[in-house]
């Protein structure tokens, strides 16, 4: 499979975003726990390289739990500030607030000594589509100030929000890059469905995830399904669909259907807490 999607709206996003740097302190940066490296643009680093970072590791409980480790450490070890979240359920979600006041507290002291108080931190919020940003916001704010979608490219504007007394957040539309120099990173992103599906080949995709869950996580499949994981991967694909009734209407299986199905229970942390890359 070739993976290669740069929608306009987002080299227009890139540009906008260079402007917005110059009013914020800090650069909130969401990534998928079960892609962190994957699911970061590197465009971010050269455009926030001298503003505080924060990188929130969303979808944490649907991540392997000693990898979300071992990646805080890696990230930590770059100079960034961690913090490890699952947006929608609000774990995590009462540490942010103390770590950005950590993250910035250089900044609030120059103000102070400059005699300029109660000034908030002015934070950008970015992330490539679907890693959750619109759902931090939310859970973050307590209300509905910004619109949620699970689909890639719901956040369309720019928008100021007031969270409290000391945080102002900036909300900006998720971009990814324009050519991704390994498919695998293209491939992981549509794994966890940063890519919009209708342009993907179903039945493709659900084969290299076979492949990688039986390299990376072997037993899952079997224990999910009941196959034999020692056959080949489309043969795998196929008795997912005798297994689970994925029939068409003439009673013939229907891979696609069991591609879908596969690929729905990975997202939704139904086979279980799977990180795709590990750190090297």
């Amino acid at each position: 499979m070739n993976f290669q999607w740069y929608p306009g709206h987002m080299t227009k996003a890139k540009r906008q975003m260079q402007e917005d740097m110059k009013l914020i302190d800090l650069v909130i940066e969401l990534v998928d726990a079960r892609i962190p490296l994957s699911s970061r643009n590197p465009d971010i680093d050269d455009l926030g390289k001298n503003k505080y970072r924060l990188i929130l590791m969303n979808k944490s409980d649907l991540a392997d739990r000693k990898q979300t480790e071992a990646w805080s450490s890696y990230f930590r070890s770059r100079g960034f500030f961690v913090v490890c979240l699952d947006a929608r359920s609000k774990n995590g979600m009462k540490n942010v607030t103390d770590v950005i006041m950590e993250a910035c507290k250089e900044k609030m002291e120059r103000d102070r000594k400059r005699g300029i108080k109660n000034r908030p931190v002015r934070a950008m919020v970015v992330g490539i589509p679907n890693v959750g940003k619109s759902t931090f916001i939310n859970s973050y704010a307590g209300k509905a100030c910004a619109k949620t979608g699970n689909k890639p490219g719901v956040t369309k504007g720019k928008q100021w929000i007031r969270l409290n007394k000391n945080v102002e957040l900036l909300d900006t539309p998720g971009i990814l890059w324009p050519k991704f120099e390994d498919q695998m990173v293209g491939l992981r992103l549509a794994l966890i469905g940063s890519i919009k599906d209708e342009i993907l080949n179903t039945d493709e995709l659900a084969i290299e995830l076979i492949h990688i869950l039986t390299g990376m996580y072997p037993g899952v499949l079997k224990d999910r399904y009941g196959v034999d994981e020692e056959q080949k991967d489309t043969d795998i694909l196929c008795e997912i669909a005798e297994k689970r009734n994925c029939l068409s209407k003439g009673n013939e299986l229907d891979y696609s259907k069991a591609a879908t199905l596969l690929i729905d229970e990975f997202r939704s942390g139904k086979l279980g807490k799977i990180t795709l890359e590990i750190v090297k």
